[in-house]
């Protein structure tokens, strides 16, 4: 595989080691490793930290191992931020892991093809591994495009990154426009990413990903979702970074492999049904009850872990 993969690491060595198998399956040619370094108020994470990044050691294929370890704490929303901020001036596009989305074997090959395919084409700014739906549920093409990003297992081009401010400096002045609703072309979507939106720039959300959506969303961009679900959360439960209910639907979600060769949309074009599912799936209450997915116990915001 010649397409670089940036694998993030903390402190969690066993998920590590599953998710580094993956990628050893894979063996790509060149493997960026971000680590955060431990927290002060934790005695364990010192330790911790040492045996996941120890994992590392355990290349045995032809690969250039680049690292970017962090001395002390910086947190997910800097390390990560900073992280791909680093990844980014090192290559031009990546695929791009944590150490608790487990990857099928079709997924780098999937984000290897979409990643040359849309190399040019500044509407697409990254491409997701993930999605809620059952395989083959909107579309028969391998994939669509969709403003719903998703960043368990994904892949992006330093050209889309070079717009992220994980500040999101220009979100008072868009902010009271019609922007997100021309955008998203709805009312309650406009209304729910405005609440996002408002609780990431006043720091109440410790997080990287809403920025990066924002960011995105201000060009115009797309991501790219597959068909059927190339990834899986193994991150919940007790050693969880955000989120420790195991009952959660993303830690219920089983990944499938994808079919070769892939079939293409004919156009970069919104999948609007599969959107607005999406929005009433993870957001029920936004919208009229009979509206409403089953699924109304997911009412996390899309993308996070």
């Amino acid at each position: 595989m010649q397409t670089p993969v940036a694998f993030f690491i903390f402190n969690r060595p066993s998920l590590t080691q599953q998710v580094f198998a993956a990628i050893a399956r894979a063996r790509p040619s060149r493997l960026l490793v971000v680590g955060d370094g431990p927290r002060g108020d934790h005695p364990n994470d010192a330790e911790l930290v040492r045996d996941a990044r120890r994992v590392i050691d355990q290349v045995e294929w032809p690969c250039e191992v680049v690292t970017c370890y962090s001395d002390f704490n910086l947190g997910c929303k800097r390390r990560v931020a900073t992280g791909l901020d680093w990844v980014f001036s090192q290559v031009p596009e990546a695929v791009i892991l944590e150490d608790d989305t487990l990857p099928d074997a079709s997924f780098f090959p999937f984000c290897e093809e979409l990643l040359a395919r849309y190399r040019g084409d500044e509407r697409v700014h990254m491409v997701s591994g993930f999605t809620i739906f059952e395989p083959g549920r909107f579309t028969e093409d391998s994939y669509y495009f969709s403003r719903c990003y998703h960043v368990w297992g994904w892949a992006g081009w330093a050209r889309a990154w070079s717009h992220y401010d994980v500040e999101m400096r220009r979100w008072p002045e868009v902010r009271e426009t019609r922007w997100l609703v021309e955008l998203l072309g709805g009312e309650a979507e406009a209304r729910i990413a405005r609440e996002i939106f408002d609780s990431t720039y006043a720091g109440r959300v410790t997080t990287w990903d809403f920025q990066w959506v924002f960011s995105s969303w201000l060009r115009g961009g797309v991501s790219i979702t597959p068909n059927a679900n190339l990834v899986t959360n193994i991150g919940y439960g007790p050693l969880a970074t955000n989120e420790r209910n195991s009952d959660h639907l993303v830690a219920r979600l089983g990944s499938y492999s994808v079919r070769f060769p892939l079939r293409h949309p004919c156009e970069v074009e919104i999948l609007q049904v599969a959107d607005a599912t999406e929005w009433r799936t993870a957001y029920p209450n936004y919208f009229p009850t009979d509206d409403a997915s089953p699924l109304s116990r997911w009412r996390r915001a899309l993308g996070r872990r």
